[in-house]
């Protein structure tokens, strides 16, 4: 349990201290960074599948449905990784904490209206809480918090497609990266090519790290996928919120990006509305355990 713990923990900091990462690779455009994290995701995926001869997954990529599906799943997570990684370099690092603290209540209303779970009350009124927050921001702003909706959207219904796919987390992220690498490779050959590459002209330690995308995207997986094992969901979830927290404190406290009261609000709403969410999770599944 409390390697579980830890393992899990370590997942969500790295994921909380990415930004500093993606701010540190100067020179290089968003586009250009998600196509390198594409192409040494699948590389370093890959030297892990072959020190560990796990292969036998390889059986069901007979499956059209399963190749679709994870088609559809690698679309997400390229859509999500690109945004994020435009929003640390354009400064909006406050913005994007705020797409994974909505998150988790996405995935309960995708659990609705796709899986046709049933909400308790505590639930539908927690995430009108969250919606709320949205609208003041919305209000307030002047318009939509696109990048935290299009975030949390997007790695929302991701993780629905994962949940229901019949690969592991190590897997299925190999046969993602597998279905872009063509694309990302191509390009970065394009780009090289035509005199385009940021990383050609870089200094030698920015392109060190840029080839380091594979195992800053993989590592954290793999603790995630290893805690998540030891551990329950009620826990997972309470640490879930340690990687925007981080996120929030880096981009005010290092970065200043505004967050004035306007916006404070609208985040203290959604806050509010995790909380909420959190101790009626607990408190039933408390209720669960008296009853047995």
């Amino acid at each position: 349990m409390n390697r579980g713990i830890l393992y899990a923990t370590g997942a969500y900091l790295i994921w909380g201290l990415l930004p500093l990462y993606l701010k540190s690779l100067h020179g290089l455009p968003a586009m250009e960074i998600l196509l390198h994290r594409m192409v040494w995701s699948l590389v370093f995926l890959g030297a892990i599948l072959l020190l560990r001869r796990q292969w036998q997954w390889l059986q069901q990529l007979r499956n059209p449905r399963l190749l679709a599906g994870f088609a559809l799943s690698a679309l997400l997570l390229s859509v999500n990784w690109f945004i994020y990684i435009w929003a640390v370099q354009a400064g909006r690092v406050v913005d994007a904490s705020l797409g994974y603290f909505i998150n988790p209540l996405v995935n309960v209303l995708l659990g609705v209206l796709v899986l046709h779970e049933r909400l308790r009350r505590g639930q539908w009124l927690a995430i009108a809480l969250a919606a709320a927050g949205v609208l003041w921001l919305t209000v307030s702003i002047g318009q939509l918090p696109w990048i935290a909706l299009i975030l949390a959207l997007t790695f929302g219904t991701y993780g629905l497609l994962r949940k229901t796919a019949s690969l592991g987390a190590l897997e299925g992220l190999a046969l993602e990266t597998a279905l872009l690498f063509p694309l990302a490779a191509t390009a970065l050959a394009l780009l090289l090519i035509q005199g385009q590459s940021g990383f050609i002209s870089a200094s030698p330690r920015i392109q060190l790290l840029a080839l380091l995308a594979g195992p800053v995207t993989a590592i954290p997986l793999l603790l995630f996928a290893a805690g998540a094992r030891r551990i329950t969901l009620t826990q997972l979830g309470l640490l879930q919120y340690i990687g925007p927290t981080v996120q929030l404190l880096l981009g005010v406290l290092v970065w200043h990006e505004p967050f004035g009261a306007a916006k404070a609000a609208g985040f203290a709403l959604i806050w509010g509305a995790l909380l909420l969410f959190t101790f009626e999770s607990v408190w039933q599944q408390r209720q669960s355990g008296c009853k047995l």
